[in-house]
């Protein structure tokens, strides 16, 4: 009688247990549709200025839409590497057509492997003025490739107490810069012709622009893992380019390649406020975002490809180490984004490979491949690695959970102390020093 009652007991602990978990299911698939609907309304995507435009003929309250082709290699019979290294420095300035000089900030630490593609399209870009190269202390021969493409090298001093490298190079190439606009590149990313026409031209509606990449990822595994992590990205912000920006603390950036005018960073000491960040392109944007800059992701697609890593162990040891947003995120949000990525991400694909899928895991399975079909766009050579990307989500959850509970900050040979940052709050960090002025420099 005993173990009879126990056993009556459990079957309805068990079957409140199990409607706990479909209604926080439930609640998980609304707030991901809900993300996802904001997809049908976006900011055009970045494209290349129109040929025999000048960034120059923009109205005096800003520069005016997508256009202004004196960025536009094909506007002047330009290919990419014509008349080799560093043949385009300077010939798109204010003194060649108007154009507000653009300097292009490329903070390296051991990227003689990488850096060459990326100076070739850099400097075959008329709309580039100048291009610095802050060698960050390499061990390899980045600041000799650098030089021999006539960029302008910056040695990079010792790594103070407190900074995370990249934010110190970048800091040190801000100081050194020129250009009215300055557009951070990382050493992996391949430029296409118009990039920096379309970035000046954005900063017209924008304070920070922040570019989505097209990925270039071969093979299978390496794919499909990258386009999980992706999805994830996707299913607790949203899709890129949001005509409204959401609340400063869900404010996202890629930092990959950042746009923004020189002197009102300069006077937000933006890269010395996220100097402990190890997610610092999204600790930028939120700390700026707070200030009251207007800060746009967009898709940029069509100019820009970056070309990551080289295999899926490197996708799931360095993607999934930085992709929580762990040090910019408060614990609350940590928590909930985890549990949409488990609810109506991996929960779904497990219960599939079980064979025991509920109706609400299969509607969400159909919403996850259609998903698929728009990340496709995001690949340079999308394959079935993009379609098979959903059999990787309870991975993926495993990852980013792992990365939340451990945090990993380490990077290049170095290694930052954890500290209380670990879970400051990026739009609290430093001073505040408000917006910039949007009309003087414009």
């Amino acid at each position: 009688m005993r173990a009879g009652s126990v056993g009556w007991v459990g079957r309805p602990r068990a079957g409140a247990a199990a409607r706990v978990l479909a209604a926080a299911q439930a609640v998980a698939a609304v707030v991901v549709l809900a993300r996802l609907a904001r997809g049908r309304r976006r900011l055009p995507p970045l494209t290349a200025p129109v040929p025999g435009k000048s960034l120059g003929d923009a109205p005096a309250d800003g520069i005016a839409g997508r256009s202004g082709g004196a960025g536009d290699p094909a506007a002047r019979g330009v290919a990419a590497g014509k008349d080799g290294p560093g043949a385009w420095i300077g010939r798109g300035g204010p003194s060649g057509g108007g154009n507000p000089g653009i300097s292009v900030v490329i903070p390296a630490r051991d990227e003689e492997r990488r850096l060459g593609p990326c100076l070739r399209a850099v400097l075959a870009d008329p709309a580039v003025t100048e291009v610095i190269v802050v060698d960050d202390e390499s061990s390899d021969g980045t600041a000799r490739l650098a030089a021999a493409y006539r960029a302008t090298v910056v040695r990079g001093r010792p790594l103070p107490e407190g900074w995370v490298g990249k934010q110190w190079a970048l800091h040190q190439g801000l100081e050194e810069a020129r250009g009215e606009i300055v557009i951070t590149l990382d050493a992996d990313t391949r430029p296409r012709p118009g990039l920096f026409g379309a970035l000046a031209a954005a900063l017209g509606d924008h304070d920070l622009v922040s570019a989505g990449p097209r990925f270039v990822c071969d093979g299978l595994a390496e794919q499909a893992l990258h386009a999980s992590f992706l999805a994830t990205l996707v299913y607790r912000f949203g899709p890129i380019g949001p005509p409204v920006p959401p609340p400063p603390h869900r404010v996202v950036a890629n930092g990959q390649c950042l746009a923004f005018r020189r002197e009102p960073m300069r006077r937000a000491d933006g890269f010395a406020r996220v100097r402990g960040h190890m997610t610092d392109d999204v600790a930028l944007a939120r700390a700026l975002a707070a200030d009251g800059w207007r800060v746009g992701f967009l898709d940029a697609g069509g100019l820009l490809e970056v070309d990551m890593h080289e295999s899926a162990a490197e996708v799931w040891r360095e993607w999934g180490r930085s992709l929580p947003l762990r040090d910019v995120t408060r614990p609350v949000w940590q928590a909930a984004d985890l549990a949409v990525v488990w609810l109506a991400a991996a929960l779904p694909a497990l219960r599939l490979a079980a064979g025991r899928p509920t109706r609400l895991d299969l509607a969400l399975l159909a919403v996850r491949v259609l998903l698929t079909a728009a990340l496709r766009r995001s690949y340079a050579r999308p394959g079935a690695g993009v379609l098979l990307s959903f059999l990787l989500d309870p991975a993926t959850a495993v990852r980013l959970t792992q990365a939340t509970l451990r945090p990993v900050r380490t990077w290049r040979s170095r290694a930052y102390g954890l500290g209380r940052q670990g879970f400051a709050d990026a739009v609290r960090c430093g001073a505040r020093p408000g917006p910039p002025d949007r009309t003087a420099a414009r």
